[in-house]
């Protein structure tokens, strides 16, 4: 069967989910009896709301719920959505023409990808990033030209050369920030660079905004929406999925440019009749309600996020601390690096029980990383720590050969 699946077209331009290697294992470990500490999916293990949940409780069961919604989202939804950009980032947007729901921001950024691609479209995307920010256009026809992920002025002489150098001339141009996988956050001053650059070039402007509540330090990420005239050329995707831990809910959002959001709207229209009213009306109450569950829930990924930096620190793994999202994004250590991201996750997930998603999930450019999700709490964190540390002082004993020793006699630190 495997075979014959491969004999499909859009089949063909995908690769092998590279996540499932380290699924599999790490479901076989956990048949057999293993302690597994999961870091690898980026899965929420925080509650809704409750305020939430009382409204959809509330809501389901009630006449006419239970028959077809509106594709592009109840009305109370979408203006709830531009209350939150006005409250948020000041951007004014018309609830009627600027803002759709959608089944999640990885939905909503796929259906994008199908309404305004081309058989062949180059679309320059940051390498590494999420993989629906290059499968979606590559499920839709494109071609993909990777461009550098950091939000630095040395991002643009690469755009530039990318414009150049592709044949036919990109039509669109991804980024996100707070990045998954890499945790880079964008200021105001290159999103008003980027804005340019787009406009210059006549790039089509796509933003995924999904981490914008998940922020420690500094600043509040902004929207790329708060550069003057940026509508007119960008469409953002937002989601309740972390910000609220709703990420089963599947309830995202695109605002920005009416032409395109219309694009959208008519692909959508086709594809699915919108997420169940009661999860519209207890979305509606989510953005609309009190703000103390987002103070919350940015407090436990903080407390998470040092711990993690600390207790592996410890243990003699280096993590850069994130300023933003719920990810780590982290050197393999020198010793492992010769093995890549995928064979350094199975190894670790064998030797320590611990599970990380391998960088090169996210593009050749992350295979020398790996993703730790902070999806557990503080205690199985430190634990996890220990489990590393064991793993990484019995290293020269019992992988002489797997891993390449130059001096028999250190340890990994």
């Amino acid at each position: 069967m495997d075979n014959a699946m491969t004999d499909f077209h859009r089949i063909k331009r995908l690769p092998p989910y590279v996540f499932e290697q380290v699924n599999r294992i790490k479901a076989a470990a956990r048949a057999n009896g293993a302690d597994i500490i999961d870091l690898g999916m980026g899965n929420p293990d925080l509650d809704a709301p409750k305020h939430v949940i009382a409204k959809l409780c509330e809501t389901a069961g009630r006449p006419r719920t239970d028959r077809y919604s509106a594709s592009k989202g109840i009305a109370g939804l979408r203006r709830a959505q531009a209350g939150y950009y006005q409250r948020r980032f000041g951007v004014s947007l018309n609830p009627d023409t600027q803002v759709v729901a959608t089944l999640g921001s990885k939905e909503g950024f796929a259906n994008m990808a199908q309404a305004i691609t081309a058989p062949g479209d180059v679309v320059l995307v940051p390498n590494p990033s999420y993989p629906i920010h290059a499968f979606g256009f590559l499920m839709a026809g494109g071609v993909i030209r990777s461009v550098p992920a950091e939000p630095t002025p040395a991002m643009f002489p690469a755009l530039e050369r990318a414009m150049q150098h592709s044949i036919p001339k990109p039509v669109a141009l991804v980024v996100c920030y707070p990045s998954n996988p890499t945790a880079y956050v964008a200021g105001l001053d290159f999103y008003k660079d980027l804005v340019a650059f787009a406009k210059k070039h006549e790039l089509i402007l796509l933003s995924d905004l999904a981490y914008a509540e998940v922020y420690f330090d500094g600043e509040p990420p902004p929207s790329v929406l708060q550069v003057p005239g940026a509508i007119d050329c960008t469409v953002e995707f937002t989601s309740l999925s972390k910000t609220y831990s709703m990420a089963g809910w599947r309830m995202g959002f695109a605002v920005g440019n009416e032409r395109l959001l219309a694009a959208l709207t008519r692909v959508k229209s086709y594809l699915d009749y919108g997420a169940f009213t009661p999860i519209q009306v207890a979305a509606t109450a989510a953005l609309n309600g009190p703000d103390d569950c987002i103070h919350e829930m940015r407090s436990i990924y903080r407390k998470r996020r040092d711990a993690l930096v600390d207790s592996f620190g410890k243990a003699g793994w280096k993590i850069p601390a994130p300023a933003a999202s719920m990810f780590a994004w982290v050197p393999i250590p020198e010793k492992f690096r010769e093995l890549g991201s995928l064979e350094f996750s199975k190894l670790l997930l064998e030797k320590s029980d611990v599970a990380v998603a391998p960088g090169i999930g996210f593009g050749e450019h992350g295979d020398e990383y790996v993703r730790i999700a902070l999806v557990e709490n503080e205690q199985r964190i430190r634990q996890a720590a220990r489990n590393v540390r064991r793993f990484f002082d019995g290293a020269d004993k019992t992988l002489h050969n797997v891993v390449p020793i130059t001096n028999p006699m250190a340890k990994v630190g």
